[in-house]
């Protein structure tokens, strides 16, 4: 997901997503720690859509503040 895409989502879609990324986080790492994830660059790619989805939430928060 694009970052112009993400600031088109409502709060809570951006809240739904970083939680489905967490799972899919948790699930790369256990599949690195067991040696059969095949691209690792995913755990780097999908800690960061959770960054820049929390930065959006936050900047959403403050725009309406």
């Amino acid at each position: 997901m694009k970052l112009s895409e993400m600031r088109e989502k409502t709060v809570e879609e951006l809240q739904a997503s970083i939680v489905e990324w967490k799972k899919q986080l948790l699930d790369c790492k256990i599949k690195l720690s067991t040696h059969k994830l095949e691209n690792t660059a995913l755990v780097s790619k999908t800690k960061r859509l959770i960054a820049q989805a929390k930065t959006v939430i936050k900047e959403k928060e403050v725009q309406n503040a």
